[in-house]
């Protein structure tokens, strides 16, 4: 006779592994989109120096959506001191540590026009990581729309990961702004490049 908690391995086995392999496969894609990409900041030999948290999945936290409707465009202040263009599409509501937080999802004018993306939602923010484990100007969190159930959606920190500013000056990446700073700690997702900071690519 099968034990009940044999049984219970038996028959919830992928919990963990599929989790873990969910944060595993999304880092190969994002080290070999650097590789696909002639305009990226780091080459093969560069990848080495990629640095991250180990996967934990008290940082894939479960939200609430609370849609904004069509916000008014705004201006996104960017590292090169330009502007990009955004909108406020809704709110992500959850709990880090028993605490609430709150933060706030934007759509790309630019790529709201691109077939493609146009269903790209970006979450740009900051944690209290920044500027010891992780990088200073904040980390970049994609979704798409079709990732919400109803009002609920899933935030998955271990899938943070740095802006091309981290890497190589030159390049202009959104500053995430003051209403997503979270007053919390991020143990999840991409640390601090181990690499030497480039110049102008």
């Amino acid at each position: 006779m099968i034990s009940l908690i044999g049984l219970f391995f038996l028959t919830h086995p992928t919990f963990a592994q599929g989790f873990e392999k969910d944060v595993t496969d999304f880092r190969k894609t994002y080290k070999q989109e650097f590789l696909d990409n002639p305009n990226a900041p780091l080459k093969v030999e560069d990848l080495k120096f990629l640095d991250f948290f180990e996967p934990d999945e008290k940082y894939k936290v479960k939200c609430k959506f609370k849609l904004k409707g069509k916000g008014e465009p705004f201006e996104i202040l960017t590292s090169s001191g330009d502007t990009k263009t955004y909108v406020v599409f809704g709110q992500f509501i959850f709990k880090i540590n028993g605490k609430k937080q709150k933060l706030n999802v934007y759509r790309s004018l630019a790529l709201m026009q691109n077939p493609l993306y146009k269903d790209y939602l970006f979450i740009p923010f900051k944690d209290l990581t920044n500027g010891s484990e992780t990088y200073g100007g904040g980390r970049y969190i994609d979704l798409r729309m079709k990732e919400l159930e109803g009002d609920e959606i899933w935030l998955d920190f271990n899938k943070a990961y740095n802006p091309y500013c981290a890497f190589s000056a030159g390049y202009s990446c959104p500053i995430p702004p003051i209403e997503n700073h979270l007053k919390v700690t991020i143990r999840a997702g991409e640390k601090n490049y181990l690499g030497e900071y480039k110049g102008v690519h």
